[in-house]
């Protein structure tokens, strides 16, 4: 029978948990210092993608066995000729020509839609750290894409925290950001800060080290906002913010934002941190780093590991999270194929 390949429809059940199962395998296989697969952020991924994004999904078989996944987002509102592609195989069914016919299947379908430029992310092992395995790394290479963008994984164990090095860090911070207060929330933004939000969230792809990746600014306005804060309730995603805010102007001007999935109580990501450049240098970044650390854990109680990804160039925040006792796992490269 050979390998199949047919889209992924949405309301095809048996498809999605076939897509699902596979997930499972290659995050235990590939990742298993990681939580367990959600299911419901999988299932919403395929129901509910991003605003701003059409998605693609295409699921590979093997003499008539769900074998593999391809899903592709196409940024709608920027970056039209851009693409970015999460391609998986499950273990039992690597090196069988699986991954590069869901490739070539990708391929065509982003050429048709007019697309110049695709970029996926493959982990990496690091010196003294887990293994991983190099078969991603090596696949994207021989398919003809380029190492554009690299990131390193770093994990904070909660449960070893240095409080009192923490206390002190903090009030260094605070001192240092007089004329500036700071706000919290749990998940929607509140409606006196979205706009605010909104700008910072559309700075990151300005601001943030990008290499030699080819990508735009996003242009992202309170309704963008709303539309994935949505995305991600369905999802199942806990989300914990902290903010500064200028108090001559009123302005949300520091935003970091901490978020946990639906399958796991003792795992966070570490995601946005960005200040905006007109009030940089009042440790703001560490001032809400260190606060909204300290609110998840308030209302977290079993967290115990917080990842993060930080560009390797990044020098500033890498010095913030290593303050804050973020140790490497593994590395992250974001590789670009242009059609």
């Amino acid at each position: 029978m050979g390998i199949s390949i047919t889209a992924l429809e949405p309301g095809d059940q048996t498809a999605v948990d076939a897509a699902y199962r596979i997930g499972s395998a290659v995050t235990e296989a590939d990742a298993p210092d990681l939580p367990p697969y959600c299911r419901r952020r999988f299932e919403a991924l395929v129901r509910h993608p991003m605003p701003g994004l059409v998605v693609h999904w295409a699921l590979a078989r093997l003499d008539g066995v769900p074998a593999g996944w391809l899903r592709l987002e196409l940024p709608q509102l920027d970056n039209t000729d851009n693409a970015a592609a999460e391609l998986v195989v499950h273990p039992a069914y690597r090196r069988r020509g699986v991954g590069r016919a869901l490739h070539e299947h990708g391929v065509r379908l982003l050429r048709d839609a007019g697309r110049k430029r695709v970029v996926g992310e493959v982990a990496s092992a690091l010196p003294g750290g887990p293994a991983r395995d190099p078969a991603g790394a090596a696949f994207a290479a021989a398919v003809g894409a380029r190492p554009a963008l690299a990131a390193v994984r770093r994990r904070l164990d909660t449960t070893t925290l240095d409080r009192a090095a923490l206390d002190t860090l903090l009030a260094g911070a605070r001192s240092a950001a007089a004329g500036y207060r700071t706000v919290r929330w749990q998940q929607a933004t509140p409606e006196e800060y979205v706009d605010d939000v909104a700008y910072l969230e559309g700075r990151l792809m300005t601001d943030a080290p990008l290499g030699d990746l080819e990508w735009e600014q996003e242009r992202v306005d309170a309704d963008r906002i709303r539309g994935t804060e949505r995305a991600l309730d369905l999802r199942g995603s806990r989300r914990y913010h902290v903010a500064a805010v200028d108090e001559g102007s009123g302005r949300l001007v520091a935003w970091s934002m901490l978020s946990l999935g639906a399958s796991a109580d003792w795992h966070a990501w570490q995601q946005i941190t960005i200040v905006d450049p007109a009030h940089r240098g009042h440790r703001l970044g560490l001032l809400t780093k260190i606060e909204n650390l300290r609110h998840a854990l308030t209302h977290e109680p079993a967290l115990r590991a917080i990842d993060t990804f930080n560009a390797a160039e990044n020098g500033h925040m890498i010095r913030i999270n290593q303050q804050l006792g973020f140790q490497p796992v593994d590395a992250s490269t974001e590789w670009q194929l242009t059609l």
